[in-house]
């Protein structure tokens, strides 16, 4: 096997560098780890970085999307429509809050919600559109919040791909009601998990950071650092989803460099287009020119999907999966009687698609391997190209 000869080229493996190890180093000798100044640090940055007064760091960006959606009203009764091709957190999270998921179905080239499909799945229940920035492509927010906003409806930007995104100038999770983002290990920014969320009414976004802490109206660091009371008031029951020190540490310096990485990122990705445009997949859309790609993921269409990452990952490259469409899963099809059938497009794509490894870290070398692999594997599967 070439894994034998080469180091395995893995999914998303993160970037890091001296300055994280260095500042993790100085948490631990601070002696505060949880959730403290480093937090407060990060979530000034991230909020700077974004252009907006205040964010609030939180454990994961499923954690985001479920508090955004409490914050918001939305429970037991309501309906919010989301994407069919999204990770399963997103369907989750709005099933956590009592409320019912719709599913939309995508657009066959960004993988974004298609916007008949959203307006057909709006029903006098309806509260919510949450839509998906796919793979770190911008969703048309233009006309998503125009039909928001003529039905009476709050939008969340699930911008777990798109930290980096933009619509027409707009930084994704700025454009919508709530935009809630992901920290986890092979995301563009990582604190090896983790998540942020941003809400354009400052009253929204103080209830996230309650819910956050058990409803409680200030965390131990607020209310040990000056020397003031140390008994603490709950205003309302919460949850325990807040970051900690330890990966804000992480956070911070990733943060600084991303614009750096993702420099880098955007080589690695159109390498990969050039590269792959001559295998006969099917290839990611490209941007507009007016907005900006995160290139989070490099995904191709190809037939026999899982025959070819095992091809691949026998040469030691491993590619990733993103996604099976909702109505695949056992639970959803049993739990709402949904069918992969229901949404055709998002299902053609769950079945096609893998997502070639891409990080920052990776030189042009590890591109051209993993083009080769791919080629191979096209090579040695039959049908292993466009259908």
């Amino acid at each position: 096997m070439v894994a034998d000869e080469e180091p395995l080229l893995v999914f998303g493996r993160p970037s890091l560098e001296d300055s994280e190890i260095e500042e993790i180093a100085a948490c631990l000798a601070s002696g505060w780890i949880g959730t403290g100044p480093r937090v407060e640090a990060f979530e000034r940055a991230f909020a700077a970085y974004k252009g907006v007064d205040g964010a609030v760091a939180v454990g994961s960006c499923t954690a985001a999307l479920h508090l955004s959606i409490l914050a918001a009203g939305i429970g037991p009764g309501d309906e919010v429509v989301t994407s069919a091709m999204t990770f399963c957190a997103t369907v989750n999270a709005i099933v956590n809050a009592g409320a019912t998921p719709v599913l939309a179905d995508v657009d066959p080239a960004s993988g974004c919600v298609d916007l008949a499909s959203v307006e057909a799945g709006i029903t006098e229940r309806t509260r919510a559109l949450l839509v998906v920035h796919y793979a770190g492509y911008p969703c048309d927010m233009t006309r998503l919040v125009e039909l928001a906003r003529a039905r009476g409806l709050m939008v969340i930007e699930d911008c777990a791909h798109a930290i980096e995104t933009e619509w027409r100038g707009a930084k994704a999770g700025t454009v919508g009601d709530f935009g809630c983002f992901s920290f986890h290990a092979t995301k563009n920014v990582t604190t090896g998990d983790g998540g942020m969320v941003l809400a354009r009414d400052p009253e929204q976004l103080e209830r996230v950071r309650r819910l956050a802490l058990h409803g409680l109206e200030a965390g131990a660091w607020q209310r040990f650092r000056d020397g003031g009371h140390r008994h603490y008031l709950v205003h309302g029951p919460g949850y325990k989803c807040t970051l900690t020190d330890l990966q804000a540490s992480i956070g911070i310096h990733q943060l600084a460099r991303v614009e750096a990485n993702s420099v880098r990122r955007r080589a690695a990705w159109e390498r990969y287009f050039e590269g792959t445009r001559r295998l006969g997949v099917e290839l990611p859309a490209v941007c507009p020119p007016d907005s900006r790609h995160a290139h989070h993921l490099f995904p191709v269409g190809v037939d026999r999907r899982d025959d070819v990452i095992e091809a691949m990952a026998s040469r030691g490259i491993h590619a990733g999966v993103h996604y099976l469409a909702i109505p695949e899963h056992p639970h959803y099809q049993e739990r709402f009687g949904w069918r992969p059938e229901d949404t055709p497009t998002a299902t053609r794509m769950g079945r096609r698609t893998l997502s070639m490894p891409l990080s920052p870290s990776m030189a042009e070398t590890d591109v051209d391997r993993a083009l080769g692999a791919l080629a191979a594997a096209l090579r040695s599967t039959p049908a292993g190209g466009r259908g």
